[in-house]
């Protein structure tokens, strides 16, 4: 399908390109602590701009995926009862998941928090909630489209794999923020990030190229691997 696979190429093509972009927001600030202090707390200092302009990147890459999920996997696998109905929700759920993801993305790219060491004001609060709905949001979405793979198919194990990585480094920034006086926080943060861009990516990779929804097993080989 050309109209899918241009989707898929266009997202990928904007994930690397604000992977990139995210790199150079970083290597343009030279006193602030990565380890302590998030990406966001990056965006808002005197050339940080840039990470921004990431962020809303990578959300039009997302949103560029969303029609694309409803024929995302193998909807026919008849190993599972009632197969298309059940593959239909998930699709369903998951492109509204990922549109929360983009939209929170989106809101996070267009509203700042407050610069290290200020008092948090509203635009602080709804950037912050925008981004932890965002968060959250992605890995359910890459955990349902798992489901509607075939079982053994590689790209149903990355995507299995990254949400349980993302939901895990999630629960390690709930940690750092509250009991564990923000220990390693900057650093978790940039650990989940990497996780849940990488578990895009695979989304958007299959979704190009169809071959990485058949299972392992298969004589011909598969391209996700």
């Amino acid at each position: 399908m050309p109209g899918i696979r241009t989707s898929g190429a266009l997202a990928l093509g904007g994930i690397v390109l604000a992977a990139v972009l995210a790199v150079i927001g970083h290597a343009g600030v030279s006193d602030l602590d990565p380890v302590s202090l998030t990406v966001s707390d990056y965006a808002v200092s005197d050339s940080g701009e840039v990470i921004h302009v990431a962020m809303l990147l990578l959300a039009a890459a997302s949103a560029v995926l969303i029609p694309t999920l409803g024929k995302f996997g193998s909807p026919g696998d008849r190993r599972a009862p009632t197969p298309i109905a059940r593959a239909g929700h998930r699709g369903r759920a998951a492109e509204w998941l990922l549109a929360v993801w983009a939209g929170g993305l989106l809101v996070s790219g267009l509203v700042p928090t407050n610069p290290p060491g200020t008092e948090m004001g509203t635009a602080a609060y709804v950037h912050r909630y925008a981004s932890v709905v965002a968060f959250l949001a992605l890995p359910v979405a890459g955990w349902l489209l798992a489901a509607r793979l075939p079982s053994g198919a590689r790209a149903g194990h990355w995507l299995r794999a990254l949400t349980v990585t993302s939901l895990l480094l999630a629960a390690s920034m709930a940690w750092s923020a509250y009991p564990g006086d923000r220990a390693y926080y900057g650093l978790i943060e940039r650990f989940l990030i990497l996780a849940e861009v990488a578990l895009l990516a695979v989304i958007a990779y299959s979704s190009s190229w169809s071959i990485s929804w058949r299972p392992a097993s298969v004589t011909e080989p598969d391209r996700l691997g």
